[in-house]
């Protein structure tokens, strides 16, 4: 046996530990005992290093990222209170849509190390790292080394992963959260380890601190697995898993409870709902509502809104270039894996690492498929870890069927089986390729061509020479990966800012630097005008669902049909500045923030220490560009989309009279799916009320002027 083939089908080290019992003898390859080969450790590390390498390359030039993470970063640094509910400002107005978890890392770094794009992406470029290394821990512990390593370099290179890692959305944390309770469950089975199965609970549950409801997704796949392999008896089982769901309660429950329970008065706003209610959130905006589209107050929303739903979604254009170049291989290996794993022991483990990554993947895709609420392609970096844990473990198996001894109808089946799965995934890499025709194109020809040698070599495989294997091997892993390695390099060299990043170049109709999705599956036309990230400038053109404007039809602070001036921030009927609605013109825009003008910051920051807020606009993107400039509370009215009450028109009032608020900024949000006409109504109020002033082409308001004359 060469090398090459050793390193694929080295088995797991032995147990220690007691004898296996008659309940535990079929149960899959043991979990510890001998050392790692002497390879292992040099691997890994360089793994981890060009993982690294990859996450941390020209990190900065993404500057704030998505401003609106940002901005509560800064806020959670500089008071305590915004660092527990994760408000938008340090003043506490409003919080952000999603639970704090994620923004405690960064504000902790901001903290230390000072406001700068680097305290807030490095964060995140570390959870990736991490999120590499444990999953390679938890998938070697019951498949060997070789098939971690080829998940986590799977995982490290899929380019929705390479994106999400060099950006401060919630869903970097997650991910590592949902390996880490991978983990905790893999070491729970292993011996019935009631400690290590309410540690996976506990994990799922600080997920929910995370990012909501999407953490709970993987809950039944767990608890299923762990109910069918752990050896231990029936009741014990159940009970065991009874008390992880107690750990998912207590990890996820501390939190909303104390935001519950605190009077309204005496913490800020929920942002993202319509009734001041986490729990509301939790299962409305964040929650159910994702799944049927009954999101109020929310942009976009219904079908349509965020694209086309069925099984399709995955690989269409604004998605597939981003998760699925090995999905289809890893569903391949999934049933070929459990078909060889037949009549296996309940408490086999090979079969149930398949169970454990299959469920994932599955469970995870189809309701991302099928959700009728607001979807973006980022999300599904969530799929990531179960595709990368699905191809080292088939990979690895079938390998090792097709060498060890197996029957003759077996290996060659495992032979056929392998050849497929990489001829299938070249060709998808050439599917997806070519949806950016003009992007190296002749890495699309040598991935498809590539891909089918190896495909072919290796069904007569046992018929070359024994030095070829390791070139047959080395081209097939090439071909397979060339094209999520392109991607990702391009992602890690493009810097991408705003709401709804998308990794990769841009695709012919779908997403990518420069083709923005806009929520209702609106895009920015390319006219040359458009930032990297998907993110238009002034000048850019907004297409909507229908008519061409926006979900609803309307602007806060800009009458029905009427105009909203700013860079970047759509009219009446989709177009850029142009036009003025009662709250005058503003920066920013829905999905991204802008930086203003040296004179305009100078403005804000003169006598900030005498007024709670040093200005307030409607949107949260609009606040987070003065706020991350000025380093000052600026009020988002109406939270992210500009449809929260938030606050009202009376309390907005009252504000403006105890002198807590210096200026107003001309500025819009959306309204979609109902919510609350709130910052419509402040924004006439203070046109009709105070006297307008433009600076650097934003109108400004000075609320302690008295009433226009």
């Amino acid at each position: 046996m060469d090398k090459t083939e050793s390193l694929l089908t080295l088995p797991a080290p032995a147990p220690t530990g007691p004898t296996p019992t008659a309940a535990t003898a079929d149960a899959g390859p043991p979990a510890r005992g001998r050392p790692n080969p002497a390879w292992v450790r040099p691997a890994l590390a360089a793994l981890l290093l060009a993982t690294a390498l990859l996450y941390l390359w020209g990190l900065g030039a993404s500057g704030w990222a998505n401003s609106f993470y940002s901005a509560a970063a800064q806020a959670g640094s500089q008071s305590w209170k915004a660092f527990f509910y994760g408000s938008s400002d340090a003043a506490n107005s409003i919080t952000v849509d999603k639970t704090p978890a994620s923004l405690w890392l960064m504000a902790l770094s901001v903290r230390v190390f000072g406001l700068n794009s680097w305290a807030i992406l490095v964060p995140q470029a570390l959870l990736g790292v991490a999120s590499v290394g444990v999953l390679f821990a938890t998938v070697r512990r019951w498949h060997g080394p070789a098939a971690g390593l080829i998940a986590g370099a799977v995982l490290a290179v899929t380019p929705v992963a390479t994106l999400m890692f060099r950006f401060n959305n919630p869903d970097a944390l997650l991910v590592l959260l949902l390996i880490g309770a991978a983990y905790a469950t893999v070491r729970a089975v292993e011996t019935a380890s009631t400690r290590w199965i309410v540690l996976a609970g506990a994990l799922v549950g600080f997920g929910f601190l995370t990012k909501m409801l999407q953490a709970f997704l993987v809950i039944p796949v767990f608890a299923g697995v762990y109910l069918l392999v752990a050896p231990t008896g029936f009741w014990r089982r159940v009970r065991q898993v009874l008390a992880a769901g107690l750990g998912v309660v207590l990890a996820a429950g501390w939190w909303v409870a104390i935001v519950e329970l605190v009077p309204a008065s005496a913490r800020p706003y929920v942002g993202g709902s319509q009734g001041n209610s986490i729990l509301e959130l939790t299962l409305g905006y964040n929650g159910l509502g994702r799944i049927t589209g009954a999101e109020e107050g929310s942009v976009g929303g219904r079908g349509p809104a965020s694209g086309q739903t069925g099984l399709g979604r995955l690989f269409d254009t604004e998605n597939g270039g981003q998760i699925s170049w090995l999905l289809p291989a890893a569903l391949i290996l999934l049933v070929a894996g459990l078909l060889l794993a037949g009549r296996a022991a309940r408490t086999d483990r090979r079969r149930a690492g398949l169970l454990l990554w299959g469920g994932w993947l599955l469970v995870t895709g189809v309701v991302f498929s099928f959700m009728s609420g607001i979807f973006h392609a980022y999300y599904s970096v969530a799929l990531a870890p179960a595709v990368g844990a699905l191809v080292g473990i088939g990979v690895t198996l079938l390998w090792q069927r097709r060498t060890a001894g197996a029957p003759r109808w077996q290996a060659l089946a495992a032979t056929v089986t392998l050849a497929a799965a990489l001829a299938v995934t070249a060709w998808w890499s050439w599917r997806l390729l070519g949806r950016s025709p003009d992007w190296y194109p002749w890495l699309r020809t040598a991935v498809l061509a590539g891909g089918l040698v190896a495909a072919v070599l290796l069904v007569v495989a046992d018929r070359l020479a024994r030095r070829a294997v390791p070139v047959l091997v080395a081209l097939g892993a090439t071909a397979a990966l060339a094209g999520p390695v392109a991607y990702s390099i391009q992602t890690a060299a493009t810097p991408h800012t705003g709401s709804i990043p998308s990794a990769g170049p841009a695709v012919e109709g779908g997403s990518g630097p420069g083709r923005g999705g806009f929520p209702g599956g609106g895009r920015m036309r390319d006219g040359g005008q458009n930032a990297p990230g998907g993110q238009a400038r002034s000048g850019g053109q907004a297409v909507f669902p229908g008519d061409g404007r926006p979900p609803g039809g309307q602007f806060p602070g800009a009458p029905d049909g009427g105009q909203a001036q700013g860079a970047g921030q759509p009219q009446g009927r989709g177009q850029f500045p142009g036009g003025r609605g009662p709250a005058g013109g503003g920066m920013g825009g829905l999905l991204d923030s802008r930086e203003p003008s040296a004179e305009l910051r100078a403005l804000l920051k003169a006598n900030a220490v005498d007024y709670t807020w040093v200005a307030a606009t409607i949107g949260s993107q609009n606040a987070s560009g003065y706020q991350l400039a000025t380093g000052e509370p600026v009020m988002s009215i109406g939270g992210f989309n500009g449809s929260d009450p938030s606050p009202t028109l009376a309390q907005f009032q009252r504000y403006v009279a105890e002198g807590k608020i210096h200026y107003f900024v001309g500025g819009s949000g959306f309204r979609a799916n109902g919510g609350s006409s709130a910052s419509q109504e402040i924004a006439t109020w203070v046109a009709e009320t105070f006297e307008a002033t433009t600076v650097d082409g934003v109108t400004v308001y000075d609320l302690t002027t008295g009433q226009e004359g």
